[in-house]
């Protein structure tokens, strides 16, 4: 019989440094005007020597203690990132042997800024059929270490973070918080992209491993997002049987103030509705999602009907309505 799973803990954590617009008009062709208005972001962190691990690691913790479980007590660890400490091994092993989680199998997702809808979709899975008692999902970006920041369209929008929650399965029917779900692929990899590696042209001793920084195709994602989205999201209240008016709480990826509020207007939830990290925290990629979730529940919101939405390089995209009253 499939288990119910639910979320036991949710904790986010955020370098200490602080970034404001005007230190980072310093070395960026901007200004804190420009960037308040075409972004809605005021600050954001940086990790000065840590690395995403660190930060995963950190936010793990914070669940372990929060959920009140021993690290060997954890089956699975998900880390969603494209910002890992390395190609291999995966950040999500790092983050296993950091607090020391003996029992734990690992590994990483890399979905952008979707990546913690899409791990917490797989960690849910695994936990369902029942050979899994516990899992942490974590998503966890340092940007800094990825800009290019001569690059204004992409370097003032981001900033450092990591966020997640711990599951755990259930034989209580009672105890289930996921209602339903929605992921989808429109593949463009030309408009969002980082860390390319190109193939060697020829074979010589001068060969040596580059990759390049982030880019993005602002008006590519702005159109992407204020016309897909909002219909992916309707398609999944008509799959389900819900109204948007029986949104209670939504929290999309903190990609844009700007974003944020045209998809408010695209399936037509007051703003109000929605979390919003983005203005001190800049866009965290794939941890705004799970930063925002920790940051509402911290507040003691705790609605019937949540939804969870990322969007980002893929392109990809994907939804959760969560019942969170049950937490």
């Amino acid at each position: 019989m499939p288990k119910a799973v639910k979320i036991k803990a949710s904790a986010h954590y955020v370098p200490e440094r602080v970034v404001t617009n005007d230190e980072l008009s310093n070395y960026v062709d901007t200004s804190d005007e420009w960037i308040q208005k075409h972004t809605g972001i005021k600050e954001r962190r940086y990790a000065i020597g840590e690395n995403t691990s660190d930060l995963c690691a950190k936010a793990a913790k914070k669940l372990l203690d929060e959920a009140d479980i021993a690290a060997n007590e954890i089956d699975l660890i998900i880390v969603a990132t494209i910002s890992p400490d390395s190609i291999t091994p995966a950040t999500a092993t790092l983050v296993q042997q950091k607090i020391d989680a003996v029992k734990a199998f690992s590994f990483d997702i890399s979905v952008a800024c979707a990546g913690f809808i899409f791990a917490l979709s797989t960690a849910e899975k695994f936990l369902r059929q029942g050979n899994y008692k516990n899992a942490i999902v974590i998503a966890g970006e340092v940007n800094s270490k990825m800009m290019d920041f001569s690059d204004r369209t992409s370097a003032v929008f981001f900033g450092d973070g990591a966020g997640g929650v711990l599951l755990s399965a259930s034989d209580n029917p009672d105890d289930e918080m996921f209602i339903a779900e929605k992921l989808e692929s429109s593949p463009a990899p030309d408009v969002i992209h980082s860390g390319r590696i190109a193939p060697i042209s020829e074979i010589s001793t001068n060969n040596y491993p580059k990759m390049d920084a982030f880019y993005q195709d602002g008006r590519a994602v702005y159109e992407f997002v204020t016309s897909i989205v909002p219909e992916h999201i309707d398609n999944l209240l008509k799959k389900t049987g819900y109204d948007n008016s029986e949104l209670e709480l939504v929290i999309t990826h903190q990609a844009n103030l700007r974003l944020i509020e045209n998809i408010a207007l695209g399936i037509n939830v007051p703003l109000s509705k929605f979390e919003k990290n983005i203005e001190f925290y800049g866009n965290t990629s794939s941890a705004g999602i799970a930063i925002g979730l920790d940051r509402a529940l911290k507040r003691g919101e705790r609605p019937h009907v949540a939804l969870i939405t990322g969007f980002g390089g893929g392109l990809s995209y994907g939804s959760i309505l969560l019942d969170l009253s049950r937490l």
